[in-house]
């Protein structure tokens, strides 16, 4: 092999696959929620009556994963983790292809009765970005997400439900390795999440500030006309410019996905779980299909909103039907098209089988072309890609050129936007969409692009409307919080925190370069949980806080009623009837040495989310952090808090979600969160450190222990030592307890029920 030896030695050689018909017991939203949570779940539903939508697919368990940035790329396998260095879809041809001629080499590899589009193969999404191997282009944009450029799975076990038949159909890829197979494990596996109770989804917000872009009016407008200028220049026909919308995000994606659906189903729903990132896509818009050696492209160009009356509602189609705008831009788009498929197609096969249909969704009219072509032999699904990456009627005419102006128009990489998502099999079928009405959730933030095709008449004043219009449908979602949580992020009224003394919009809060606790990390803070408005354990934060005041400012503390003014900045940011998250912080301002103490004090409020409700898991997976940590300042929650800011990140690249943070002698300490309490029998152990902060919540559930029969005992714990507890209970002010569940990629035991009883009493 030219880039990666043959993987089966250790995927195993897939043998055949199993296909079993599936009772339709639960919805298949419900049977898709249960996996939702599981890094590899891949999603692909249809909706409404387009002949496009005839199938709702569900991947999940994947047995290998393609991670690609750059020509960087991560192959995950069962049992190790190889590194490759080459262009991503090269990589990703040869991948498919090894599979693939597995399966054509074993006849008896394919059910008899095969009916689905999928049985084996690679779910997930190829972003914009991927152009840049495709074609020379200047890269002027910044790519701000960090984001892989291609992300794939390989499940052990697809859900395929044929919404005209009704029939459902379990497959399963076995891979044989030595004497025995991937069968009953993988059948096991994804059977036991079928039985397990379903959890009971949160919902999803962002906060007080709403949606920001990367466009204002005036310089998307500005855009428009630049854009015009070339038009007139003769660079080009046509160039869909977008404006991404940011926000912050709280709560459950799939749950937003699920809202999404339910409220405008569309052909091509996507989810996928990546684990440091999801993707919900909404997109209408078929990019490739392929099934066997026919081929097909469906374009979309020309978007009329649905009427509110009958009559109104046929104006508006009748008026899409005679645009000859629209109709130009749609016949540009598919001589664009027809050409892409020319080159990988026999010839004279390529032929646009209809034009101009009019497609009506809940919200939408759209014009929609169907080009069909047949593949010639010796081309693959990854051919087929590259003659065509990305869409044309998402890029503009020449692609080439307009690739160039959206680059130099747009300030950030698109990602997943105008990239593709779905699934390319291992026997010869592949089905991608366009991801548009697509948003990307990653870090605590959301975001998605919206845009439209510039042509020489475009009005620019319009062309920023219509993105307007098409952003509503996502930003529509979040002017009612699920919940009872906070009001609508546009009638809400701006966020505010108390500051020195008055309460003060958060934009008013505001520190100098030159300040101690700027430029050294000189203070420290306290978090509160607060529920319907009453702060958890206030004294016990208070007291903290004023120890950390009298150690590092050598200070009287200041003399002023926390717990009301708690109460005030919750009240004034309405979240007396929500979970929230309260902060004090102290950062100073100048010491003692350069004149009299001073200290700029903020207190804020948020609304919050559980974290293991954020994560859909029962526990949280650790990672020992390879630098150990020795500094008194452990002894207080200091705003020189950037180690353990470090270890987090490095804890989330590792697969896990909290980095064991060891002493200078190896041993541990605490994580980068969260204290740690280790139940062997009946004694509650806690890890012997020199330097570690007093935890406010592992006081509450030691306590908790003790009252309970349990002993508790502070001793020197290794690394080693943690598997080998019957329970490791991490705590913290805003989880209470809550169990590890891994370390360094192994399970851990783990006793959920016991953290529950801890609290129902401290939370």
């Amino acid at each position: 092999m030219s880039r990666i030896d043959s993987l089966s030695g250790d995927t195993g050689v897939l043998e055949r696959i199993h296909t079993e018909a599936f009772p339709p017991a639960l919805s298949f939203l419900d049977i898709a929620a249960k996996f939702s949570g599981d890094t590899g779940t891949v999603v692909l539903m249809s909706g409404g009556d387009s002949d496009s939508a005839r199938y709702n697919i569900l991947a999940v368990n994947p047995w290998l994963t393609i991670r690609s940035r750059d020509a960087r790329s991560k192959i995950v396998l069962p049992h190790r983790t190889v590194d490759v260095t080459a262009d991503p879809l090269d990589l990703l041809q040869e991948i498919a292809g090894q599979y693939r001629a597995q399966l054509d080499f074993l006849r008896r590899a394919m059910p008899k009765n095969l009916a689905a589009p999928i049985a084996a193969g690679l779910f997930g999404y190829l972003a914009y970005d991927l152009k840049d191997f495709i074609e020379t282009l200047p890269r002027t944009t910044v790519d701000d997400l960090g984001l892989p450029h291609l992300c794939m799975y390989a499940p052990s076990a697809i859900l395929v439900e044929d919404r005209i038949t009704g029939g459902r159909q379990l497959h399963i890829p076995v891979r044989k390795k030595g004497e025995s197979d991937s069968y009953h494990d993988d059948r096991r596996a994804f059977f036991d999440r079928i039985d397990s109770q379903m959890s009971e989804f949160v919902g999803f917000s962002t906060d007080h500030k709403g949606f920001s872009s990367s466009f204002s009016r005036k310089t998307y407008m500005t855009g428009v006309e630049k854009i015009r200028d070339y038009i007139i220049s003769g660079h080009i026909y046509q160039v869909n410019l977008s404006q991404r919308f940011e926000g912050a995000f709280h709560g459950c994606a799939f749950a937003m996905f699920k809202t999404l659906f339910e409220k405008a189903p569309a052909p091509f729903y996507a989810y996928v779980n990546a684990g440091d990132h999801r993707i919900v896509s909404t997109s209408p818009e078929r990019f490739l299909r392929q099934s066997g050696r026919h081929v097909e492209s469906r374009p979309i160009k020309g978007t009329r909103p649905r009427g509110k009356t009958g009559k109104q509602d046929r104006d508006n189609a009748r008026a899409l039907l005679n645009s000859a705008k629209d109709d130009a831009e749609l016949s540009m788009i598919v001589d664009l098209v027809r050409n892409d498929l020319g080159r990988v197609c026999q010839a004279g096969s390529v032929r646009m089988a209809e034009h101009r249909r009019l497609e009506p969704y809940k919200n939408v009219f759209h014009l929609v072309s169907i080009v069909k072509g047949a593949l010639v032999a010796e081309k693959d699904s990854v051919d087929l890609i590259r003659a065509a990456f990305p869409g044309g009627s998402i890029t503009g005419c020449p692609r080439i050129r307009a690739m160039e102006i959206i680059d130099e128009m747009e300030p950030c990489r698109r990602h997943i936007y105008t990239g593709s998502i779905g699934y390319i099999s291992f026997h010869e079928t592949m089905d991608l969409s366009i991801a548009i009405r697509t948003a990307t959730i990653t870090g605590g933030r959301i975001c998605f692009s919206v845009g439209g095709g510039v042509v020489f008449d475009s009005d620019p004043a319009d062309e920023y409307e219509e993105t307007l219009h098409k952003g509503g449908t996502i930003m529509g979602l979040f002017e009612k919080q699920n919940g009872g949580g906070p009001e609508t992020t546009q009638s809400m009224a701006q966020p505010v925190a108390w500051f020195n003394g008055a309460i003060v919009p958060t934009t008013d809060v505001r520190f100098h370069a030159t300040d101690k606790g700027v430029m050294y990390g000189y203070g420290f803070f306290e978090t509160i949980r607060a529920s319907h408005g009453e702060p958890a354990y206030v004294d016990a934060h208070v007291a903290r806080f004023n120890r950390a005041w009298e150690a590092l400012f050598e200070t009287t503390p200041p003399d002023v009623t926390w717990s009301e003014i708690i109460r005030q900045v919750i009240s004034e940011n309405r979240l007396e009837n929500t979970l929230s998250t309260v902060k004090i912080t102290a950062a100073c301002i100048e010491d003692g040495e350069s004149g009299p103490f001073s200290a700029n004090m903020v207190v804020t409020a948020a609304p919050s989310r559980h974290r293991l409700d954020v994560l859909q898991k029962m526990g949280l997976d650790l990672a020992v952090y390879p630098r150990p940590r020795e500094t008194p300042l452990a002894n207080h929650k200091t705003l020189n808090y950037l180690y353990y800011y470090l270890a987090g990140k490095w804890a989330r690249r590792e697969g896990a979600d909290e980095a064991v943070i060891l002493n200078p002698d190896g041993s541990v300490s605490e994580t980068n969160t969260a204290n740690m309490i280790c139940i062997s029998g009946r004694e509650a152990i806690l890890p012997a450190s020199a330097h570690v902060l007093p935890g406010i919540m592992a006081a509450q559930a030691a306590e908790y222990l003790r009252e309970n029969g349990y002993g508790i005992t502070r001793k020197r714990i290794m690394p080693d030592d943690l598997p080998g507890f019957d329970a490791v209970i991490l705590t913290n002010s805003l989880m209470g307890a809550v169990p590890a569940i891994g370390l360094d990629g192994a399970p851990m035991r783990s006793e959920p029920g016991l953290c529950s009883q801890i609290n129902k009493v401290v939370l």
